[in-house]
């Protein structure tokens, strides 16, 4: 089978056509991300013993825990995520208020939508590959193939650096701020503030860490070399750096911002390092082949 070029696959089709699949893949996204969210702003999951035949070592029934999907706004996934930040997160000594009437509700849409887009990347990524893959070359579409997988570990490194690192000293240093002032002022903090900040740094953490990733992209089309990146090493620590300002709080006298873009840094040079040896690779291949 002939591989059809990009040129030809763009002329088989009119612009039309092209926009028309486009409307038909953001539709596809957009329909899973309203039916992940409902579920998750509208099902509450309840753990369940029952007990199954087992008639094995003597044991005539063995006892399991099964999750049990159930109707409720009140106690839904995204609810119940929401006791798990507060009982986690939160350190004693700081109280939750709420400001707003509507504060618990949006705090449930907050964690609702950032798992309904956590849940749809995989029929996220599938849709927008079904579009692009018929226009690339074999060889973009492997690459595009390989960083699939390390693309969700390192987004789940990031969020979970934000929930275990990130969060816990960030709140524990504003309650030593808020103790400095002495017992006038009593540390509150309102729920919806709460929640949105937890989501936000999860999310933008998760996404930061992707950089040593969108490294290795721009090298393996041949965009970028991998001396590049080393030569401008600090132009990498600059603009890590920077990330680590937009993305913190800001609360924290700058111990976040460091802490932040040290890990950022830290993630460039792991990037510069990882596309040097896919270079090397890549030339030792060619040489092979000749």
């Amino acid at each position: 089978m002939v591989e059809r070029t990009k040129e030809e696959y763009m002329e088989e089709k009119p612009l039309i056509e092209h926009l028309r699949e486009l409307a038909y893949r953001l539709r596809r996204m957009l329909i899973s991300l309203f039916v992940t969210f409902l579920i998750y702003f509208m099902i509450g999951i309840q753990t369940v013993e029952i007990n199954l035949p087992f008639p094995f070592f003597g044991l005539k029934v063995l006892p399991a825990i099964v999750p049990f999907p159930y109707p409720s706004l009140f106690d839904s996934i995204s609810v119940q995520l929401t006791q798990i930040f507060i009982y986690n997160e939160l350190p004693k000594g700081v109280k939750l208020i709420i400001i707003n009437l509507f504060d618990p509700l949006f705090a449930s849409f907050y964690i609702s939508l950032y798992l309904a887009l956590f849940t749809s990347i995989p029929i996220i990524i599938r849709e927008i590959w079904a579009f692009v893959s018929p226009g690339l070359y074999e060889h973009e579409k492997r690459t595009v193939r390989n960083i699939i997988v390390p693309g969700f570990i390192l987004f789940g490194l990031g969020s979970s650096f934000a929930y275990f690192i990130m969060i816990p000293l960030m709140l524990r240093i504003i309650l030593l701020y808020a103790d400095s002032l002495g017992s006038a002022v009593e540390p509150t903090l309102g729920l919806r503030s709460f929640v949105s900040t937890v989501m936000t740094l999860m999310m933008a953490t998760g996404l930061s860490f992707e950089l040593p990733l969108i490294m290795v992209m721009l090298t393996s089309i041949g965009l970028v070399k991998s001396t590049t990146w080393m030569k401008n090493w600090r132009w990498g620590v600059l603009v890590s750096f920077i990330i680590a300002w937009i993305i913190s709080p800001g609360t924290t006298g700058g111990i976040m911002e460091t802490i932040i873009g040290l890990t950022l840094s830290s993630l460039y040079f792991v990037g510069a390092i990882v596309t040097r040896s896919l270079e090397n690779k890549r030339k030792t291949k060619t040489l092979v082949n000749r």
